[in-house]
């Protein structure tokens, strides 16, 4: 599997021959050039994870590509006339053979007034999970893309989170917030557990897991 990170939480999939993006969001533009996709996730509607814009970019470049998401984004997409298939908790489709699956329906609380949102998670070939806004689904992974800062949670939970789940790799994203990194990929490095190894990709690069 190689894993190529554009921003945020923005990332590419590649497992044997699928190409799967997900959640090109407003806080990364890499997105917008790739082609020869075969599926895009988008794990909840807040523009960091899910712009319209970018959307339609990947799309004049890629139409044959399929968009899977949850009923929640899927109303966002029907306002903008962009067609998709519901992928939510408990589903889960194949693409170019590769297994994707659907895991989580609420975005984490932020404040108890503050209106919450759909998300879904997903697990791509049984090997990588995303977990979108949400640290409720601890699921089986070798690899655990890891939310580095939000509004929605604290540092101790994420740790606590990962070493829950114990995948083989973790590496952080939703950190286009950060302006100094340090303390929020330092702390995961020296508090995960010690058999988790902790990568960090930059924007832009690869890593093959």
């Amino acid at each position: 599997m190689r894993i190529t990170k554009f921003g945020h939480s923005c990332l590419l999939i590649e497992e044997g021959s699928a190409r799967i993006l997900l959640d090109p969001g407003k806080y990364s533009t890499l997105q917008n050039n790739v082609e020869n996709l075969d599926a895009i996730l988008i794990t909840h509607e807040h523009q960091d994870h899910c712009d319209l814009d970018s959307l339609q970019a990947i799309l004049a470049k890629n139409p044959k590509t399929h968009i899977f998401t949850n009923p929640g984004v899927g109303q966002k997409l029907v306002e903008a006339n962009v067609v998709f298939d519901v992928l939510g908790d408990s589903q889960s489709i194949t693409v170019n053979g590769v297994l994707i699956e659907g895991f989580g329906q609420m975005h984490a609380e932020i404040y108890p007034t503050f209106p919450r949102v759909h998300n879904t998670g997903y697990r791509i070939a049984k090997k990588f999970f995303y977990g979108g806004d949400s640290l409720d689904n601890v699921v089986e992974c070798e690899v655990l893309a890891y939310p580095a800062v939000a509004p929605w949670m604290r540092v101790a939970q994420t740790i606590d989170y990962a070493n829950a789940i114990k995948p083989k790799i973790c590496f952080p994203v939703h950190d286009a917030f950060l302006k100094i990194t340090g303390p929020f990929y330092l702390m995961p490095e020296k508090l995960l557990n010690p058999e988790i190894k902790w990568l960090v990709i930059e924007e832009g690069k690869s890593i093959e897991v």
